[in-house]
């Protein structure tokens, strides 16, 4: 396995999934590339505010890429080979960025099962379900 696609998304079980990625990667000497999707959310960066149409998503972005860099500070040097941020659909995005990296792994976290992830299906399942490589549900400790 040479390298782990980590799916992240800035919650509080990100953390968990990077680490959890990053300890495989040291075991197995991959490399990770850690990738994350944006869509335009309910609540605007005040940036986006007064933004054109076009210039939305790269506020979105690079917002993601500042989060990314911040949360894969403390990985050693050398193991992330890239970060990826892309406007889009998260499973969906996750599994063509998989494709594109030609990664032997994909890593995501899983999420709460609510009434709309019912309704909807959760990112982590229809990862699970449209991926065409394996992929490892990070879930957090029951508390």
């Amino acid at each position: 396995m040479k390298r782990i696609l980590v799916a992240l998304d800035g919650s509080e079980r990100q953390a968990l999934v990077f680490q959890t990625a990053l300890d495989l990667a040291e075991t197995l000497k991959s490399e990770l590339v850690v990738f994350r999707s944006v869509a335009v959310p309910v609540d605007l960066p005040q940036a986006a505010l007064s933004a054109l149409p076009d210039e939305v998503g790269k506020i979105l972005v690079d917002g993601a890429r500042g989060s990314l860099e911040k949360a894969i500070a403390a990985a050693p040097a050398g193991r992330v080979r890239e970060i990826l941020v892309e406007v889009g659909t998260p499973w969906y995005a996750i599994v063509e960025a998989a494709k594109t990296v030609n990664a032997d792994l994909i890593v995501i976290g899983s999420h709460g099962y609510g009434v709309i992830d019912r309704l909807l299906g959760t990112t982590a399942a229809k990862v699970v379900n449209h991926a065409d490589r394996s992929v490892l549900v990070v879930r957090s400790p029951i508390t």
